[in-house]
C-alpha cells in the first residue's frame, strides 16, 4: 500500500513538473512570436540608470517599423534634455536637436548589444541563452537571462517580467553582485503602430525640439573623475582659449594614464552632422559615444573627451561613470 502511495505522489510530481514546464515554454513562445511577426511597434516608458549613488531617469519613446528603422527618445526627466537614437536605411545617428547636431555612427546599432527597451532584443537574449530560467510567480513570470553589454562587461544578468499575456511588464539587468543597475519600465506597448511617412528620416527628426541649450564661454568648475585607476594621478591642468569658448585639458599620469578632455559646446546655427567613431551608449545622463579605448558625451553644456592608450574599455568606463556632472573641486 505504501509502495503505491509513493508512485502516485512520484508520478504526480512528474506530471506537475511537465505541466508547469509546459506553461513556461508557452510564454516564452507567446512572447516570441507576438515580437518576431510585428511588423511595427511603439513602446513609452520610464528608464533608470543607476551608478553608484546616483541614479539616472529618462522618459522613453520607441518606434519601430519592419527592415530596421528605430527611433529611441530619451528625455532626461531632471533637465528635460532630449536625444534620439535613431536608425534608418543610411545610419545609426544621435541626435541633440537643441545643439542643432547629429552624430553619425557606422554602427550594428542595435544588434551588437543587449537593449532593455527594445523587444526584438530582448527575444534575442532569450532565445541565445539555452540556461534561461523562467519563474511563474503570483501574477507574473519572471525570464532570467546572461547579457551581452560589450561595452560593460559588469553587467551579467536580466530579469524580464511577464504578465500572463505575455506581455512585458519590467526588464532589470543586474551587476555581477546581483543588484540592479539598470531598470526599464514599460507603460504602454503598441503592437502594429503606424507612423508618418519621414517618421525615421532624419531631417524629419531635428524639427522635434527647438535649439534652446543654454551654453557657456568658459568652464567655471573643473570635474575631475571620482574613480582613479591604482598610482595613477593628476599630471598637468592646461587651458586653452577657442574662439568660441575654452578647453580644459586633463593629463593624468602613473601605471595607468589617460588625458581627459572637457570644453565648451555650441549652438550650431545650421544643422550639422559630424561623424563619430564607437558605439552609441548611454552615459550617466546623457548618450555619447564610447570606443575600446576612447570616450565622448555632452552634458550641461560640456562636451567631454576621455582616452587612454593603456586602459582597457572596461577600466576606462569606470573612470568615465564617476566623472560627475557636478563640480566636485577645482
Amino acid at each position: 500500500m505504501k509502495v503505491k502511495i509513493l508512485c502516485a505522489m512520484i508520478l504526480c510530481c512528474i506530471l506537475a513538473t511537465g505541466c508547469f514546464g509546459k506553461k513556461n515554454q508557452d510564454i516564452v513562445s507567446t512572447l516570441t512570436s507576438k515580437v518576431e511577426s510585428a511588423k511595427s511597434y511603439h513602446v513609452t516608458g520610464e528608464l533608470e540608470i543607476i551608478n553608484n549613488e546616483d541614479s539616472y531617469r529618462y522618459d522613453v519613446e520607441v518606434s519601430y517599423k519592419k527592415d530596421d528603422l528605430f527611433r529611441v527618445s530619451l528625455k532626461n526627466q531632471t533637465n528635460n534634455h532630449e536625444q534620439i537614437i535613431l536608425k534608418n536605411t543610411e545610419a545609426v545617428y544621435v541626435l541633440t536637436p537643441s545643439l542643432n547636431k547629429s552624430f553619425k555612427f557606422q554602427s550594428e546599432w542595435p544588434y551588437n548589444n543587449s537593449q532593455s527597451y527594445l523587444l526584438q532584443i530582448l527575444v534575442k537574449d532569450i532565445k541565445n541563452d539555452k540556461s534561461k530560467k523562467i519563474e511563474e510567480k503570483g501574477d507574473q513570470y519572471i525570464i532570467s537571462t546572461t547579457v551581452n553589454y560589450a561595452n560593460n562587461k559588469n553587467l551579467k544578468s536580466q530579469k524580464i517580467y511577464l504578465d500572463k499575456k505575455g506581455n512585458i511588464q519590467k526588464v532589470e539587468v543586474l551587476n555581477e553582485e546581483g543588484i540592479v543597475r539598470m531598470k526599464m519600465t514599460y507603460k504602454k506597448i503598441d503592437i502594429g503602430a503606424t507612423f508618418d511617412k519621414n517618421y525615421f528620416e532624419l531631417s524629419e527628426n531635428m524639427k522635434t525640439g527647438e535649439v534652446t541649450e543654454e551654453t557657456s564661454k568658459t568652464i567655471d568648475d573643473i570635474i575631475y573623475p571620482m574613480y582613479m585607476p591604482a598610482n595613477t594621478y593628476l599630471e598637468s591642468q592646461d587651458v586653452v582659449k577657442k574662439t568660441d569658448g575654452e578647453r580644459i585639458i586633463l593629463t593624468f599620469g602613473g601605471e595607468s594614464p589617460f588625458m581627459l578632455v572637457e570644453e565648451t559646446v555650441s549652438v550650431e546655427e545650421d544643422f550639422v552632422v559630424i561623424p563619430v567613431y564607437g558605439e552609441p551608449e548611454i552615459l550617466m545622463d546623457t548618450v555619447g559615444s564610447i570606443t575600446s579605448n576612447s570616450a565622448n558625451w555632452i552634458s550641461n553644456g560640456i562636451e567631454y573627451y576621455a582616452v587612454s592608450d593603456v586602459l582597457d574599455g572596461e577600466e576606462l568606463l569606470k573612470v568615465v561613470q564617476s566623472i560627475s556632472s557636478v563640480p566636485i573641486g577645482k
